[in-house]
């Protein structure tokens, strides 16, 4: 391999995130610690760098031209990932330098150009496992909170649910914080299930003055919302695996809820026209069809509701 090569296979191995296992992350890294094509990796070195430097190392070691509104992208896409994940120093010369001071300088870690002199000898695998012990793999941290951001939804004020992961909550998500708000945007979070968790959010004074039993709430859809400016429930199947808002299931939920008075609105949720597809023969008629890749949308299984008879 060519030294971008193994720059990219140093970085992906310190656990960067796959945004930052590209070319230009590779050519940063060797600028970093002034290493040119011909050089081992064990003559890393620790050096003070700035932006301009490195592009313009890059282009004398590599002939490889980039542009100088390239360095901006090197700032947010490249040096400051090396610098959350322990591989560079940002201004060791002068720590309290503004952070958008022209002369702000990098430099290697020590604990980094430690584990970098040792690519391609005996002591790599131990050394990276070193690293990785005490700094963490970015890639991982930018993981768990990519899915704790995105598997937590504010359902009322000051309220938050965490779902456990996977497609099925992940549409519930979509349901409570895109559906909800286009087309029911006052509307109250009553009952939310999880795959993990069937109870994961309940209102049992607002169910039991709704007049739905509440031993029966294991019974009811994915979502169950109150609108009570409109007098009505919402009641929402979240359809990844099981079955839509089907005929059968229709009257069961009509003799569920027989002594909530309130309108009931029911509502298929799917993730795309795909999914969609294939349930289509088993929507029930009155109800209303909602695809979260076309989320501005409805499909009204419910004719009579806009035009009168003939």
């Amino acid at each position: 391999m060519g030294k971008i090569e193994e720059g990219l296979e140093i970085l992906k191995s310190m656990g960067l995130p796959k945004a930052q296992q590209n070319e230009r992350s590779a050519m940063t890294l060797l600028a970093v610690v002034d290493l040119p094509p011909s050089a081992d990796w064990s003559l890393a070195k620790k050096r003070i760098i700035r932006i301009h430097d490195i592009l313009t190392f890059v282009e004398k070691a590599y002939k490889k031209k980039y542009a100088e509104n390239t360095r901006e992208t090197i700032r947010r896409q490249t040096l400051h990932q090396f610098e959350q994940a322990g591989l560079v120093v940002r201004n060791p010369d002068d720590p309290s330098r503004p952070t958008n001071s022209p002369n702000t300088v990098y430099s290697i870690s020590d604990e980094a150009v430690a584990v970098i002199r040792q690519y391609g000898t005996a002591s790599w695998g131990k050394a990276l496992q070193g690293f990785i012990g005490a700094k963490g793999k970015l890639a991982e941290q930018y993981q768990k909170r990519k899915t704790a951001l995105s598997l937590t939804v504010e359902v009322a004020k000051a309220v938050d649910i965490v779902f456990s992961p996977g497609k099925h909550n992940e549409l519930q998500i979509k349901i409570i914080s895109e559906w909800r708000p286009r087309f029911c945007p006052s509307a109250e979070v009553v009952y939310v299930g999880d795959t993990a968790q069937k109870f994961l959010h309940v209102n049992e004074k607002l169910l039991e003055k709704l007049n739905i039993p509440m031993t029966e709430h294991d019974k009811l859809p994915d979502v169950v919302l109150f609108e009570k400016g409109n007098n009505r429930i919402l009641l929402i199947e979240a359809v990844t695996s099981h079955g839509p808002i089907s005929p059968k299931r229709y009257v069961e939920l009509e003799k569920t809820l027989c002594k909530c008075k309130l309108t009931k609105v029911y509502v298929s949720a799917f993730p795309d026209f795909h999914e969609f597809k294939r349930h289509i023969d088993n929507v029930a008629w009155e109800t209303e069809v909602w695809l979260a890749s076309n989320p501005d949308h409805m499909i009204h299984f419910n004719g009579p509701k806009f035009f009168s008879a003939y």
